[in-house]
């Protein structure tokens, strides 16, 4: 078996990345994406994208700071698929963490799928315990380009920064 060694770098998701991350969502998700970047110029949150040295996003994700006080909450957290489960989503959040607590917060909390237990299972391994569920929604674009409504049940997590 050959091993491959990539050197990744983050930094601040920006418009143009937009053309070049079809694979983490539907043209709706990335309109949502590019409103968020504009929160991330008010300071609201944290955009970022992980690449390799070619600069193309391989993960991107974000933190908002106003979804509940003294808290960084992770959300649109997206692995390249081709590249899923080699360390990029660890890096991502890692990353993100560090944001965190570049602003004195200590806490972090994310909500994750019950029916991902992949992302559950990175999210417990870096120190994220479930202390709650509830039932989320959005709007997502199907292949024909009609909208619907998606439910789903989200665990909370949460980790204590140090």
């Amino acid at each position: 078996m050959t091993s491959v060694v990539v050197k990744l770098s983050a930094r601040v998701f920006v418009h143009a990345d937009l053309a070049s991350c079809g694979w983490s969502g539907s043209r709706l998700h990335l309109a949502s994406v590019a409103t968020q970047l504009e929160r991330a110029r008010l300071g609201e949150v944290d955009y970022l994208a992980v690449c390799s040295a070619t600069d193309i996003p391989v993960a991107k994700g974000g933190v908002d700071y106003r979804v509940k006080e003294g808290v960084g909450t992770l959300w649109q957290l997206a692995v390249h698929p081709a590249l899923q489960s080699c360390g990029i989503g660890t890096f991502l959040v890692e990353t993100l963490e560090l944001r965190i607590m570049n602003r004195g917060l200590r806490q972090a909390e994310l909500g994750v799928e019950e029916n991902n237990p992949r992302a559950r299972a990175l999210y417990e391994r870096l120190g994220y315990v479930a202390y709650d569920r509830r039932p989320d929604s959005w709007h997502e674009q199907a292949p024909d380009g009609s909208l619907r409504r998606y439910e789903t049940m989200c665990t909370l997590m949460r980790k204590e920064l140090l």
